[in-house]
């Protein structure tokens, strides 16, 4: 099975910036999505950008510019660089991972905390 376990969150002020990293562990086949999605208190969660099937990079309109999302292959992890963190950046985020058949499945990791201050 797989694992993904998220790191790098914690408190920074208003304009500053945070690195995200989502160590994977176990095998993961035919990746269909690989992303940070953010859970912000009272509201749903919510995408924040991800790395799909051909490569291509998608993101919240609302981080374009500021965040990005990138795969570093020798530490088998996803990355979220974050610059410019407003108040309003202030969540849980979490990594998913999904793949497709023969080893299809769907995989989040448990969250680190980012707490932007004024």
């Amino acid at each position: 099975q797989v694992q993904l376990v998220e790191s790098g969150g914690g408190l920074v002020q208003a304009g500053g910036s945070l690195t995200l990293s989502c160590a994977i562990s176990g095998r993961v086949f035919r990746i269909r999505e690989m992303g940070w999605y953010r859970q912000a208190p009272g509201k749903e969660r919510e995408l924040v950008g991800r790395i799909i099937t051909d490569g291509r990079k998608e993101y919240a309109d609302s981080v374009k510019g500021r965040f990005t999302i990138s795969r570093d292959n020798v530490k088998n992890a996803l990355n979220l660089q974050m610059n410019n963190l407003k108040l309003e950046n202030t969540a849980v985020y979490y990594c998913k991972v999904n793949s497709m058949s023969p080893d299809a499945g769907l995989w989040w990791g448990q969250g680190t905390q980012v707490t932007v201050s004024s």
